[in-house]
């Protein structure tokens, strides 16, 4: 067989391979399996875009390819939306790009700016593409601790100035997956500082911003960086509007890293298929109460746990928007270990924390991604069990 690039030798192996292991051999006994895992949204689209959708699929015109850049009517649903939403200006035409998801435009920025030897400021627990990538484009990645004592958010007087300068991105995601915190007016003020005084761009993955609790109403780190200097934001459709499997997200903000962007994107994919365009217009353009319900859901799911775990005195930070829970792993376990016990024991399927980076060791995280009925059948397991 042909020897593959030297390149995937920086993929780390598989690392939920003894999890997935665990759950095949659950099955196969027969075991009704509650997979509290996935970040998968299983409430349906919205019907009104669904529909859209349909109509959309029947017109001939949407059949072609679509430009690169997306269509200028999607683009200016983004900018329409996000002066709604974050009273932010957005220039449709060259301050916003259309993705096939934000993994899309996350996992090809490193490959926009990034040489050999360059520095990217990435976060640990957090979503392993910003790492991989960093890696892949030929960079390496400076770990940023999320630490519960400093409320999940980095320490940017602790990276030595050797470090800042040689650092061309800083990847940063609030809300946050997997903790579930969201970040303060502060904290964006204090990032665009060091972000401006060492040239770095800042990358912030706002994917959660519309899954929100209690009142806790996620920034745009753009109203912060209103003349859009140094800062990009990626945001998707899949979590604010259950529309994960259609593949459609966007980035937005400063212009000459969008045409940066945009210029490598031509020569990887063919953009957007136009129908699924149109259908997020009347996302972003339509009934928004869909989204309220959405929130009211997770909520409802949310509160359950959370009222179930403190009982059971297992140690967290309620969470203030996300879908998830970030938990303590219960003392004797690893965070795999824990969660392969859980499989065996219970039939319940979770996240191991160390998947999420070094500083993920000791916890395990829950999705609030499945039906409360299921939800309440994983509590009575936990409660049945003993740590």
């Amino acid at each position: 067989m042909v020897k593959v690039a030297s390149r995937m030798e920086k993929i780390p192996p598989y690392l939920f391979a003894r999890i997935d292991k665990k759950k095949e051999e659950a099955k196969k006994r027969g075991v009704d399996l509650i997979d509290l895992s996935i970040g998968d949204p299983d409430i349906p689209t919205p019907n009104h875009i669904v529909e859209k959708m349909k109509e959309a699929v029947s017109e001939a015109k949407n059949h072609r390819y679509p430009s690169y850049e997306g269509m200028i009517e999607f683009r200016k649903a983004v900018s329409h939306w996000y002066k709604k939403r974050f009273d932010v200006d957005l220039d449709p035409e060259r301050e916003v790009l259309v993705l096939l998801g934000s993994k899309d435009g996350i996992s090809h920025i490193p490959f926009a700016f990034i040489d050999t030897g360059d520095l990217a400021l990435v976060p640990s627990p957090g979503y392993p593409v910003y790492r991989i990538m960093t890696l892949l484009a030929g960079g390496e990645p400076y770990i940023m601790p999320l630490k519960e004592e400093n409320d999940f958010l980095p320490r940017l007087e602790d990276i030595p100035d050797f470090v800042l300068t040689k650092t061309k991105l800083m990847f940063l995601n609030y809300p946050n997956n997997p903790t579930g915190t969201n970040a303060s007016d502060e904290f964006y003020e204090k990032v665009l500082h060091y972000a401006k005084k060492h040239d770095i761009i800042v990358c912030h993955d706002a994917a959660y911003s519309e899954i929100y609790f209690d009142g806790a109403k996620p920034r745009s780190i753009l109203e912060f960086d209103r003349k859009k200097e140094i800062s990009i934001e990626f945001h998707s459709l899949s979590k604010t509007y259950c529309m994960t499997g259609w593949r459609i997200g966007f980035v937005v903000g400063n212009r000459d890293v969008i045409s940066a962007l945009g210029r490598l994107k031509t020569n990887i994919d063919s953009g957007v298929f136009q129908a699924i365009q149109v259908a997020g217009c009347e996302a972003l353009l339509g009934d928004q109460t869909v989204v309220e319900e959405i929130r009211r859901i997770f909520k409802k799911r949310r509160d359950i746990l959370v009222e179930s775990l403190n009982s059971l005195d297992f140690h967290f930070k309620r969470p203030m928007a996300t879908f998830y829970l970030w938990v303590h792993v219960p003392k004797g376990f690893t965070s795999e270990s824990f969660c392969e016990y859980l499989i065996e024991k219970a039939g319940i399927v979770v996240t191991p924390g160390s998947g999420f980076g070094e500083e993920g060791e000791g916890y395990f995280r829950i999705s609030l991604t499945t039906s409360e009925e299921k939800i309440v059948e994983g509590v009575k397991r936990l409660k049945s069990m003993s740590f």
